[in-house]
């Protein structure tokens, strides 16, 4: 079917997209939209009321009070033309209105001779459809009336807002929820690859000591999420999740820990890695090392991130590579997140004085 572009509006794409947005085309009946269009035809004393959507080639009826049909083709509808402007559109007596002399549904069976309609307008400004009243009989309307019908339009556009607000929701509660089960099926499958190793870390000698390092390190995957979910959303600033995870550590090891660096968003996904990384160096800078522990945030010119964990200790030793050098199940674990941030770790002395810092650099 073509349809007349007189009337079209200027935005038909973006109006479009806003009436699939909302979801509502053919949809059953709804108990509060019937009573809207009851009360209308009550107030205005006329025997059919209609809540409309405006397709792309019909017109489609949310709630049609008095009339048994649920659309009708787009180009006859009087609907289509009340969707062109944001002022009501009103037809005293149709037979002898210009805009509607030829129309079907004037001329035809139907008879109509009154129709006055108010457009269902989204918050940006598109036309959904119409709120109207129609009779087969011409009548007269006052201001009163008009100014009744548009609150009656707006209250229809509030119900349809609930709805699309009650929709998204839903969505979005599912999806966290997605994401949260997903999260925990790494954490565990972390926990399992940690154990793994530690079983085959040819150092171990007293199982009681390694049952003690393991549990430690799940704790430190415990404590990497609490301070994850204290930050729920897409992205994170790395800075305020790095400020808070070492304020537990620090009560934990009883060390000063120092942060530093680059405010900086970071993708959720990342935020286990890192914590994983600090708590592994920072870990094992208090093992080693006397004073505070310092953790560092940068972002170079590139937009490369660069995180850091420098001790007072009493430095590396020639030519460390952790690399080459990552025997103990610490580092083995540290260069293995990195590369899960596509990064690599590097080692030498503190330049701020005696000691050792390591540094993970990886992309943004």
């Amino acid at each position: 079917m073509t349809i007349n572009t007189s009337i079209i509006p200027h935005n038909e794409t973006q109006r479009m997209a806003a009436v699939k947005s909302y979801d509502i085309l053919d949809t059953p009946s709804d108990g509060s939209f019937d009573r809207i269009t009851a009360i209308a035809a009550r107030r205005f004393k006329v025997p059919i009321a209609i809540i409309s959507i405006v397709d792309h080639d019909r017109i489609w009826f949310k709630s049609h009070h008095g009339v048994p049909v649920d659309q009708i083709d787009r180009e006859p509808g009087l609907c289509a033309s009340a969707i062109l402007n944001t002022e009501p559109y009103i037809l005293l007596d149709a037979k002898t209105d210009p805009r509607s002399l030829t129309n079907p549904l004037v001329a035809g069976e139907m008879g109509l001779r009154f129709y006055a309609g108010v457009p269902l307008q989204t918050q940006e400004g598109y036309n959904l459809g119409t709120l109207c009243v129609i009779d087969t009989e011409p009548r007269p309307i006052d201001q009163d009336q008009i100014e009744d019908l548009k609150d009656l339009a707006s209250v229809v556009m509030d119900q349809m807002e609930l709805r699309i607000s009650a929709r998204r929701a839903v969505a979005r509660e599912q999806l966290l929820r997605q994401e949260i089960d997903h999260r925990v099926m790494n954490s565990l499958q972390f926990v399992s690859t940690l154990l793994t190793l530690q079983s085959r870390d040819p150092s171990a000698t007293d199982g009681a000591s390694e049952l003690e390092a393991a549990a430690s390190r799940i704790s430190a995957v415990a404590q990497v999420h609490r301070n994850f979910y204290a930050h729920n959303a897409d992205e994170i600033s790395c800075l305020s999740f790095l400020n808070g995870l070492c304020k537990d550590l620090s009560a934990i090891i009883g060390r000063p820990i120092s942060v530093s660096g680059d405010e900086g968003q970071g993708a959720a996904s990342l935020i286990q890695p890192i914590g994983l990384i600090v708590n592994e160096l920072v870990t094992n800078a208090a093992k080693y090392s006397e004073g505070t522990i310092e953790v560092s945030y940068r972002i170079n010119g590139a937009g490369a991130r660069e995180l850091s964990v420098s001790d007072q200790g009493s430095g590396l030793p020639e030519g460390f590579d952790p690399a080459r050098n990552a025997g103990g199940l610490g580092m083995r674990m540290v260069t293995s997140l990195a590369e899960q941030l596509q990064g690599h770790v590097s080692a030498g002395p503190n330049p701020a004085g005696h000691g050792a810092r390591f540094t993970v650099t990886f992309p943004a």
